[in-house]
C-alpha cells in the first residue's frame, strides 16, 4: 500500500483492500486508547482504513484528532460507542533500557535471547509488534517472522 508503513510479515493481509488491522493503526489506537473489533475495522471503507492508516498521531492535538475520527467511524458504521481503554503513559516499547519479560519468555520458548543492544536498535513500531505478537492468546505465528524480519534472530 503506497505510503502506509507495514512489515512483511503483514503482507498476507496489507492488500488493497487492507482487510485486517496494519500494527502502525494498532499503534496508533494504543495511543489514543481505542479498541477496535476487527468486525468494526471490516465495515470501514477502504479510504477510511487508509486514513487512519496514515493520519498522523504523535503530538497530544494529532492523538486527540485520531482518536475522535476512529471514534466517528466506529459510531457511523454500529451505531455504538467506541470501546475506550486507558492510556498507558509509559509503554514498554517505549523503554529501550529494559527488554519486557513478556518478551523474553517468548523468545526463551523458541530458545532465543534478545540482547538489550538489539532491543535499543529497534524503532518504536518494531518494539511495539514485538510485544503485541507475543501477547498471551495472540496468534504468534507472526512473531517468529518478526524477529526475523527485525534481525534479532
Amino acid at each position: 500500500m503506497n505510503g502506509i508503513e507495514y512489515f512483511r510479515f503483514e503482507e498476507d493481509f496489507i492488500e488493497e483492500n487492507v482487510r485486517c488491522i496494519p500494527m502502525i493503526v494498532r499503534f496508533k489506537m494504543d495511543l489514543a486508547g481505542i479498541k477496535l473489533k476487527l468486525a468494526e475495522w471490516s465495515k470501514f471503507n477502504i479510504d477510511e482504513r487508509k486514513t487512519l492508516a496514515l493520519k498522523s498521531c504523535r503530538r497530544a492535538n494529532e492523538v486527540s484528532a485520531y482518536k475522535s475520527y476512529l471514534m466517528e467511524l466506529v459510531k457511523k458504521y454500529t451505531g455504538k460507542e467506541a470501546i475506550e481503554t486507558t492510556v498507558d503513559k509509559n509503554h514498554a516499547w517505549d523503554n529501550k533500557d529494559v527488554i519486557p519479560i513478556m518478551l523474553d519468555e517468548k523468545a526463551k520458548k523458541f530458545d532465543w535471547q534478545i540482547s538489550i543492544e538489539k532491543w535499543k536498535s529497534l524503532t518504536q513500531l518494531q518494539r511495539f509488534a514485538l510485544l503485541k505478537l507475543c501477547r498471551p492468546g495472540h496468534e504468534n505465528k507472526n512473531f517468529p517472522k518478526a524477529m526475523k524480519e527485525f534481525k534479532l534472530i
